[in-house]
């Protein structure tokens, strides 16, 4: 066999081989004959006239993101720059009019975005913008979908993903919302104050009370001793007049000796006059005569019942 054989043999090969192709998942295929459109091909392996058809172009029917950064400004003049992500696919049977309608597809669906965000955020206020981003995404959606559709183009979803205002306006509503927390911390701070003198106040009225009630029982006890010390000297023969005398002395000699048990205490009796001061030592005297007079009239008591007792026994 001449070599000529094997040269033809081989280029018949090659020829054969040349029409033949495959197309992946999630693609669809473009042939032409002569420049003309032929025919889509869907995925898998397909045949087509060498050297006659070919391949125009290959299309990818899976969903893609086209991110696009719009700079606009809001209705308080307040300039921002907003991240709209727009995710969206070719139609499968649609094939035809986005590989020839469109050169440039995604120039396209940005232009469209700028139109739409650009006309309806300046009629929204900073915090609006913020509040309402999904209607700014759907407005952007429903529009490219009326838009896009005729080439072949479906819109998934429309996302606002990222609000970025002026820096200085950031620092400014970063003051803001600092003094407004400061405000509302000061708030709590003077309501936690004004419940801690409230109830300071409510324990101190009812410390003085329980002390009032105190001293109250204290006097009362103190009394109905002094009751009892009276009713007891009353019936060993010594009159009122005098029980009383020789309680004032003994609780005089009592507080001197209160007094005389604190280290540098010094007490100072100065009387008002001569004749006052003669006064209190005539009746100091008078106190203890009538004190001795009570002991001894105690001591002859107990020594009458002594003998009485021993009478008996």
């Amino acid at each position: 066999m001449e070599i000529s054989t094997y040269i033809f043999i081989f280029i018949t090969v090659l020829i054969v081989i040349s029409g033949i192709f495959v197309v992946k998942q999630q693609t669809s295929a473009v042939v032409e004959r002569f420049g003309k459109f032929i025919a889509t091909r869907k995925p898998g392996l397909h045949i087509k006239i060498p050297l006659i058809d070919k391949i125009a172009g290959r299309v990818s029917l899976r969903i893609l993101q086209l991110d696009v950064i719009v700079e606009t400004k809001t209705k308080d003049d307040v300039f921002v720059k907003l991240k709209v992500s727009v995710q969206y696919k070719i139609l499968a049977d649609k094939v035809y009019d986005a590989f020839y309608k469109l050169d440039f597809p995604q120039d396209q669906i940005t232009s469209y975005v700028f139109d739409v965000v650009r006309a309806v955020v300046p009629k929204m206020r900073l915090d609006d913008v913020f509040e309402k981003k999904d209607e700014i995404a759907n407005a952007v959606k429903s529009e490219l979908n009326d838009a896009m559709i005729n080439y072949g183009y479906d819109i998934i979803k429309a996302l606002v993903t990222d609000i970025d205002p002026d820096g200085e306006v950031k620092t400014a509503m970063n003051r803001i919302n600092a003094a407004e927390r400061e405000k509302i911390a000061a708030q709590y701070e003077g309501d936690a104050a004004r419940i801690l003198i409230v109830e300071k106040a409510k324990a101190e009225a009812e410390s003085k009370r329980l002390q009032g009630q105190g001293i109250a029982d204290q006097r009362r006890e103190i009394a109905r001793g002094l009751e009892e010390s009276v009713d007891v000297l009353n019936n060993v023969g010594i009159n009122s007049q005098e029980a009383s005398a020789l309680i004032v002395v003994t609780q005089h000699y009592d507080t001197l000796q209160s007094i005389g048990e604190e280290t540098n205490s010094n007490l100072i009796l100065l009387p008002n006059s001569p004749q006052a001061g003669s006064d209190m030592l005539n009746n100091m005297v008078a106190s203890f005569t009538a004190s001795n007079q009570i002991g001894e009239a105690m001591k002859k008591e107990n020594q009458k019942k002594i003998d009485k007792e021993g009478g008996k026994s």
